[in-house]
């Protein structure tokens, strides 16, 4: 008599063969999504911002252009933001109204002056010297670090990061900064939609543009 059974011996050894094949497919499955980092829909990924923290650190000469909005409890107004940054010296070209027309702010190695329609003013810090001339101040001396996604060094600071790592709240020097939006420049992802709280002065920061230029000034 005929029969197709196969020897209990061999159909042992074609079960467990079976079972090591589909367990290594299961391993491999798991495997595959595990280096599938996350990726938010601007197409950030985990572990971006470790990896180049460095490198947005030593990025410190560059122009930003872009527009900057101002709320307190008496006025609701926005400007354009011309700023180029350099390690010894930046220069802010604040036009619209709350830049009263145009207002020039300059410092280079502890000068600082603010050239507006009524003349050119001097101060010690730029804070002091907005505050006298324009009647509020922008955060001028952390402002550098804290566009690019940094704490100022100059003080302790709170911050934490989103579900990818990044930066996403901000506190220092009595202000609060939220990270909006990102864009990725040079191969760096970089702030594109920032906002600072310090009391009652809000200010939005929307980066239209990041270039870098070259540390001759």
């Amino acid at each position: 008599m005929l029969t197709n059974s196969l020897p209990a011996s061999r159909l042992s050894i074609c079960r467990r063969s079976t079972r090591l094949l589909l367990a290594g497919i299961a391993l491999l499955t798991l495997a595959g999504c595990a280096t599938q980092a996350p990726v938010d829909d601007g197409g950030r990924q985990a572990g971006q911002w470790e990896r180049q923290q460095a490198d947005v650190e030593a990025f410190d000469t560059w122009t930003l252009v872009g527009k900057a909005g101002l709320r307190t409890p008496q006025e609701n107004t926005s400007a354009n933001l011309d700023w180029n940054q350099h390690p010894h010296y930046f220069r802010m070209l604040i036009s619209g109204p709350f830049g009263g027309g145009r207002s020039v702010l300059e410092g280079r190695e502890g000068r600082f002056s603010l050239t507006t329609s009524d003349g050119r003013f001097e101060a010690e810090t730029p804070e002091a010297l907005m505050e006298e001339q324009l009647g509020w101040s922008l955060p001028v001396r952390a402002m550098p670090n804290w566009v690019r996604g940094l704490p100022g060094e100059h003080a302790s600071y709170q911050l934490e990061s989103d579900e990818l790592g990044f930066p996403n709240h901000l506190q220092q020097d009595g202000w609060e900064i939220d990270y909006r939006d990102w864009e990725q420049v040079e191969g760096m992802w970089l702030p594109r939609r920032l906002v600072m709280n310090y009391g009652d002065l809000r200010i939005t920061l929307v980066v239209n543009q990041w270039q870098s230029t070259n540390s001759d000034s």
